[in-house]
């Protein structure tokens, strides 16, 4: 049985988020406060966590932030805020995906399923390749770390795992929903421009010119490919 962690401060939300789940299979814990909600998500007991932005102690933000440090499983980041800086502050800090207050449950569990599906799959591929190299890129999927001629640069949990699929599929051409749908898990039930977002991250930290990449190429009307060195 997977576990789920809900760092949550609204108990109703939280009840709800628990019930659903529970009926779905899942064993799930909750965490009130952002402190707890750290403390609890670097046990490593849990395969998932759902994390509110606005918590009491320390914001969700912040527990994302340091959970990243020590875990990879996927971040689910709930919130009532619909700006779009702070899903993108969400997201560059590893969260995962963000679910927008007021949701649907069965949405809730929807986006759970497939973010532990994509986990497990991803997870998959790599205990078959130890190691990926194009040109100067080195990737190993053991220690999930990337090295840029001979230098680590640090990716953020979804940089790393778009990064991951590019390179196992060099030279084919992905559109930015594919792109959501493979790597995020999940099928037309989030923002596709998250994806550019995510590259354009990972260009600044692999390509020696953003701004004229040599490695992931924007193949104009149809979306990204990594091209074979």
């Amino acid at each position: 049985m997977q576990n789920i962690l809900i760092v949550e401060d609204d108990g109703d939300i939280a009840a709800i988020e628990r019930d659903y789940l529970t009926l779905n299979g899942y064993q799930v814990a909750i965490a009130s406060d952002g402190i707890a909600g750290l403390e609890q998500g670097r046990s490593k007991a849990f395969d998932l966590i759902l994390l509110d932005v606005m918590l009491p102690g320390m914001d969700g933000f912040d527990v994302c932030r340091k959970l990243r440090e020590t875990t990879d499983i996927p971040i689910l980041m709930v919130t009532a805020r619909r700006e779009d800086i702070d899903k993108i502050r969400g997201l560059g800090l590893g969260a995962d995906d963000y679910i927008e207050k007021p949701f649907s449950p069965s949405v809730l569990v929807a986006r759970v399923r497939a973010h532990l599906a994509r986990y497990e799959r991803l997870t998959g591929l790599q205990d078959h390749r130890a190691e990926l190299r194009v040109g100067g890129i080195r990737l190993n999927t053991e220690t999930r770390r990337v090295y840029v001629e001979g230098r680590e640069v640090t990716l953020k949990n979804k940089e790393y795992e778009l990064l991951l699929f590019l390179m196992l599929h060099l030279d084919r051409v992905f559109s930015r929903e594919e792109l959501y749908e493979s790597v995020w898990g999940l099928d037309a039930m989030g923002d596709n421009a998250t994806v550019a977002v995510h590259i354009n991250r990972i260009r600044d930290k692999i390509e020696q010119d953003p701004s004229d990449p040599q490695y992931i190429q924007t193949v104009w009307g149809a979306g990204y490919r990594f091209q074979k060195r």
